[in-house]
C-alpha cells in the first residue's frame, strides 16, 4: 500500500499574487511547505499538484529542488488533477496539504493516513472546531477514482462534496486530536493579513526548517492573542466565499 501527501497549489491567486512564492525568512512559501510536509512519518511521496501552464513552472523548479516530486494536471479540477497524480505514482491513500496552510500539522497528516486504513474509511475530514489550515482530507484512490467517474464538472475546487454529499462513500471525521489542536486560530494563507500573521510567527520561531511543533506555536499565541487576532476577522469571508463556491455536479446516471 502506497501513501502519499498531495500538496496542491498554483502560483497564481485572485487575493493575494504568488503568494506559494512571496518569502518568509527568505524562502518561498511552498519552500516552507515542502519542509514541513516532508516531516510527515507515514508517507512514501510527497507531490506537489499543480498545472500545466508555463507561470507555474516555477512551482515545479521549487519543489523538486526541495525533494518533492511534482505532477502537473488541470488548472480549475482539483479531482481530475490528484487522480492523475495517484494513477502517475500508483498511489493508494492520499492526505493533502493545501498550499495555504504553512503549519498544518505532520502528526494529524500521519493520523489521516492511519485511519483511513483502519477505520476502513474512503474519506476522512477535520473535526469541527480544529485549527484552520491544520488538517484537511484524507481519501483513497479508489474513491477519488469514482468521485472523477460520475462528477459532471471541471470546477471542483470545493471537493469535499463529491465525496459526502453523494452518499456513496464511507466518510468520518479524524479522531482522537488532541484538546490543544480545538481553537479558532487561522492558519491559511489567503490575504495580506494571513501572510503577516505567518511571517510574525516564524520570524518569532526562526523557523527555517518549518519543524516547530504546532502545539509550541498554539502555545506562543494562547500567551501573545494580540498576532491571531491580525487575520481572525477575515475567517468569515473565508467561509462564506468556501460556501458559495461550493457545488455538487453529477452525471445523469448517478
Amino acid at each position: 500500500m502506497k501513501r502519499a501527501i498531495f500538496i496542491t497549489v498554483r502560483k497564481d491567486s485572485s487575493r493575494l499574487p504568488s503568494k506559494c512564492t512571496r518569502k518568509i525568512l527568505g524562502q518561498p512559501v511552498l519552500q516552507l511547505i515542502v519542509k514541513r510536509a516532508l516531516l510527515a512519518e507515514k508517507f512514501d511521496e510527497v507531490i506537489v499538484c499543480t498545472t500545466t501552464r508555463d507561470v507555474d513552472d516555477e512551482v515545479v523548479e521549487i519543489a523538486e529542488r526541495n525533494g518533492a516530486k511534482t505532477f502537473r494536471g488541470s488548472l480549475d479540477d482539483k479531482l481530475a488533477r490528484w487522480d492523475g497524480a495517484a494513477k502517475k505514482f500508483e498511489v493508494d491513500n492520499i492526505v493533502t496539504f493545501d498550499g495555504d496552510d504553512l503549519l498544518c500539522d505532520p502528526s494529524l497528516l500521519d493520523m489521516g493516513s492511519e485511519q483511513i486504513v483502519n477505520r476502513e474509511l474512503d474519506f476522512i475530514e477535520a473535526p469541527p472546531g480544529l485549527i484552520c489550515g491544520a488538517f484537511t482530507y484524507a481519501f483513497t484512490a479508489k474513491a477519488l477514482d469514482k468521485v472523477c467517474e460520475i462528477k459532471a464538472s471541471e470546477d471542483t475546487e470545493m471537493m469535499w462534496t463529491y465525496f459526502k454529499d453523494t452518499g456513496l462513500f464511507k466518510c468520518g471525521v479524524l479522531e482522537n486530536v488532541d484538546e490543544v489542536f480545538m481553537k479558532d486560530y487561522r492558519m491559511t494563507l489567503d490575504y495580506p493579513e494571513d501572510f503577516e500573521f505567518f511571517k510574525t510567527v516564524f520570524e518569532h520561531f526562526n523557523c527555517m526548517n518549518n519543524d516547530v511543533p504546532l502545539r509550541d506555536i498554539v502555545a506562543f499565541l494562547n500567551n501573545n492573542p494580540q498576532i491571531p487576532q491580525i487575520n481572525s476577522f477575515r475567517q468569515e469571508e473565508f467561509l462564506a466565499n468556501q460556501k458559495k463556491k461550493t457545488k455538487l455536479v453529477l452525471k445523469d446516471r448517478v
